[in-house]
């Protein structure tokens, strides 16, 4: 089993991969918005925990005084998740959503002994898997209840059955990617799920969200590959996906997939697997706009031949993020990245390579080669550690994402695009670029860069609801891949209407009477 670092609690990911601004973009950042020295306040401790001694004395009972931890420490580290928000609130010390106590079960028997304890002693319960929540998911409204639990599954680590006759894999919801995908690797499978908190993210993170890797063209969306789950809930435990398919009645998957953690604790996952690939092989392409390189990606989805990976940035992600814009056209026209990632058998990419090549050539790509791509994947899960070293030199990083059909794309990225740089100001930088594609559309996912106002967490606000007012005016969806959480949650009230609300309503309060499950979350 790989063994991985706890997230540094003011920072995202391991400790010591924690870096300071390169040399080579201190200076355009200095000349884009000025340094300031932003240091994260150091030795906060949370609040006293409030959960009295009998609740106390219930849990450890359950799971055994090693496994209830209520230490200043310990609770610090189940703070929040890693949006900027909340790193902006921990690095100034605040830790006032801090767990009362942190509860380690091992399985499901001791899962439904804990929910029966927190429903008896009026404990909200907050579903912890690697904390990596970037809308307020872990962020419970504490304000009915005696405590706040954080239900961390970080024991429920197995590889519960592999059928390699079926291609299935049951794993439990504590193993995060990693560690997921070095188990199904004994057996030469793997999982295929790379969102960029992959290094730190879930099984039953993925699932309570609706994951989304950015190998996602190819090997699904992670909904796409749960064929089925077990769930706790405080009226009982289910376990739902007995087919591939099925006609019986609606699918009560779907129930749990982006409940996160409302409306019951996943406790196993059964998902698709593939075998693991011989060879994998990454580009890059140029395309001389982002219209033209958004057409060629649907050109692709709409005849069938998605390579695993493929991402366009538009033209000022391509000149700041992604790569030297010498090698791809010139300091005032870099024009936009393409990257195609092609994995399989040595055949098999052989083929798919040949056959997106013609496209992409007689639309007007322009091959670069594997340079581009090596960088890609060299670099894919490092943007959040150079946010945090943006954020130490008083620049605001965030990242918001949404979707829709491809007649309305052009619309949404122009309308979201200008509602971040009205709001916050003509020297911000608005990135953008397509990681997920469909037959019928995309997803567009936007990264901002501004000086810090004197709030950012008011400035980001104000960004945030005009971007999402952007969203829903222009028909597409609040989220794509990062679930509702608390901060979503006016604009998906809109997105799905009233009738929508009361659906959902009336599944929590069949499934979770009392209310303890991640309150304030979702609904």
């Amino acid at each position: 089993m790989i063994m991985q670092s706890e997230m540094h609690p003011q920072r995202w990911g391991d400790p010591a991969a924690a870096t300071t601004l390169p040399d080579s973009a201190r200076g355009l950042i200095e000349l884009a918005f000025g340094l300031t020295d932003c240091p994260p306040v150091a030795g906060a401790t949370p609040p006293p925990g409030k959960t009295a001694r009998d609740a106390l004395a219930a849990l450890v009972e359950v799971v055994g005084v090693d496994h209830v931890l209520t230490d200043d420490a310990t609770r610090t580290l189940r703070t929040r998740g890693k949006s900027t928000l909340d790193l902006l609130k921990a690095r100034a010390g605040d830790l006032s959503d801090a767990p009362d106590v942190v509860v380690r079960p091992s399985g499901q028997a001791e899962v439904e002994a804990l929910l029966a304890v927190a429903a008896t002693h009026r404990l909200a319960v907050v579903p912890f898997g690697g904390g990596t929540s970037v809308t307020g998911g872990l962020v419970a409204d504490r304000a009915r209840f005696a405590g706040v639990v954080s239900l961390d599954l970080v024991r429920m680590k197995s590889l519960l059955a592999v059928d390699t006759e079926s291609m299935t894999a049951t794993l439990e919801p504590g193993l995060r990617g990693p560690e997921a995908e070095a188990l199904l690797a004994e057996h030469g499978l793997t999982l295929g799920h790379f969102p960029q908190s992959f290094e730190y993210a879930t099984i039953g993170g993925y699932a309570a969200t609706r994951s989304s890797g950015q190998s996602s063209a190819g090997y699904g969306r992670f909904d796409s590959l749960v064929m089925g789950l077990t769930v706790v809930t405080p009226s009982g435990t289910l376990t739902v996906g007995s087919a591939p398919a099925s006609a019986a009645g609606p699918d009560l998957r779907q129930v749990f997939l982006g409940s996160e953690g409302a409306f019951g604790v996943i406790t196993a996952v059964t998902v698709r697997v593939r075998r693991l690939p011989a060879e994998k092989l990454y580009l890059g392409w140029r395309w001389p706009s982002f219209e033209a390189g958004a057409d060629a990606m649907r050109a692709l989805a709409q005849a069938g031949l998605l390579p695993e990976v493929i991402r366009l940035s538009d033209e000022a992600e391509t000149a700041i993020n992604l790569a030297d814009p010498s090698s791809i056209g010139s300091a005032d026209d870099p024009g936009c990245l393409m990257i195609t990632g092609f994995e399989g058998t040595p055949p098999a990419v052989v083929a798919k390579r040949a056959a997106v090549t013609s496209v992409l050539t007689e639309l007007g790509g322009t091959d670069l080669g594997e340079q581009p791509g090596e960088a890609w994947e060299h670099g894919r899960f490092n943007a959040p550690y150079l946010r945090d070293a943006m954020l130490d030199v008083g620049v605001l990083v965030e990242t918001l994402e949404t979707a829709t059909f491809w007649s309305n794309r052009s619309r949404l990225y122009a309308d979201v695009k200008t509602a971040l740089e009205t709001s916050l100001g003509k020297k911000a930088i608005v990135l953008c670029h397509i990681s997920h594609v469909y037959e019928t559309g995309c997803s567009l996912y936007f990264t901002i860069a501004a000086k810090e106002a004197h709030d950012p967490l008011a400035q980001w606000a104000a960004a945030k609801a005009a971007a999402s007012e952007a969203m829903i005016a222009a028909g597409a969806t609040i989220t794509h891949h990062h679930a509702v959480g608390t901060d979503h949650k006016p604009w998906f009230e809109r997105e799905i209407g009233p009738v929508g609300v009361q659906t959902l309503r009336a599944i929590k309060d069949s499934l979770d009477p009392a209310g303890i499950l991640n309150p304030g979350v979702l609904i």
